[in-house]
């Protein structure tokens, strides 16, 4: 199905009403340890209120365009359900339900339109902080925000004021997520990286990172890598609802996002680790730079190093 750049245009503006729609709900709420229930374990909750808002943006979404399909993180089944190569709403409801529950103001509402499994339209709002990240492929992407710019949006690109070069992990300020796995291959896997990122051993592989920045909310991490406010974010065991959104406004920002486990030498083709799928699990997020780019996703490869989480697709058999 073909959509011309008007009808994106207008279905940016129309999940923009919406995202805000959802952000009333979530705003008025009041969360407790009491309306919560756990999926995997505790660290993985979902509440009354995630469950409202996402049948609002439902609603709201199939009743303008039923011709579309329609992901959900609470009401997806991935026994019964894949993201095809149809137009199709990504949706979470809630990131960053447990700041949600706590009462952090680290939460958002992330819409996608995702065309033949590439984001198309991407919003991004924080209800609490009035922010709004949002773009369309190949129209350009925007950050509002009321206490900056006078509260008008302000254009992400890549040339306006041109961005400064990444000059490699130690000079970096990196986004990251412990995830729900609080044992086992996958958290063994981001205390190792977590750990190389933040010690001084050189010699042991030690980056020295700037800093850390973990926030629960990989939407609001992943713009914040648009609007250059972090350098990367990495996480293994996201879903394509935690960065469908924020994706597309990375790209239009000028940013880049590649696996999150190393990905070998080639450029371009989906076996290399340059151009994962949607529902890739894995990623790596790295913000707009005029040059630095590229070596900064192989440091962080290099990082990851022959460790590997259990998340995504496996990899490509070798070649005979």
């Amino acid at each position: 199905m073909s959509i011309s750049a008007s009808e994106l245009l207008a279905i940016r503006d129309f999940l923009v009403i919406v995202a805000k729609e959802a952000g009333d709900i979530i705003t008025s709420a009041k969360p407790s340890s009491s309306n919560l229930t756990t999926k995997k374990n505790t660290t993985d909750i979902v509440t009354d209120t995630d469950k409202a808002v996402e049948n609002l943006i439902a609603t709201r979404l199939i009743a303008k365009y039923p011709e579309y399909e329609f992901v959900g993180e609470e009401s997806f089944d991935a026994a019964r359900e894949t993201i095809t190569a149809a137009p199709t709403w990504i949706v979470d409801p809630i990131d960053g339900t447990s700041n949600f529950v706590h009462g952090l103001p680290e939460v958002c509402v992330s819409l996608a339109l995702v065309v033949a499994r590439r984001p198309a339209v991407g919003v991004v709002y924080n209800p609490f902080q009035r922010e709004l990240f949002a773009a369309v492929a190949g129209a350009g992407a925007f950050h509002q925000h009321p206490a900056l710019n006078a509260g008008e949006p302000r254009p992400l690109r890549a040339d306006v004021p041109p961005p400064p070069p990444l000059t490699g992990l130690r000079d970096a300020c990196v986004g990251i997520d412990f995830g729900s796995d609080r044992s086992g291959p996958n958290f063994a896997l981001n205390l190792a990286v977590f750990a190389a990122l933040a010690s001084s051993d050189s010699a042991g592989g030690g980056r020295f990172a700037h800093a850390l920045r973990a926030t629960n909310c990989a939407s609001e991490s992943v713009c914040r890598v648009a609007a250059g406010q972090l350098d990367c974010w990495w996480e293994c065991g996201a879903y394509a609802w935690d960065v469908a959104a924020a994706w597309c406004v990375l790209s239009e920002a000028g940013g880049v996002m590649v696996d999150g486990h190393p990905g070998g030498g080639g450029g371009g083709g989906g076996d290399s680790g340059w151009d994962p799928p949607i529902d890739n699990r894995r990623y790596l997020a790295v913000r707009p730079a005029r040059e630095g780019q590229r070596e900064l996703v192989e440091e962080f490869w290099g990082v990851v190093g022959e460790g590997r989480s259990t998340y995504g697709p496996p990899p490509p058999p070798p070649s005979s």
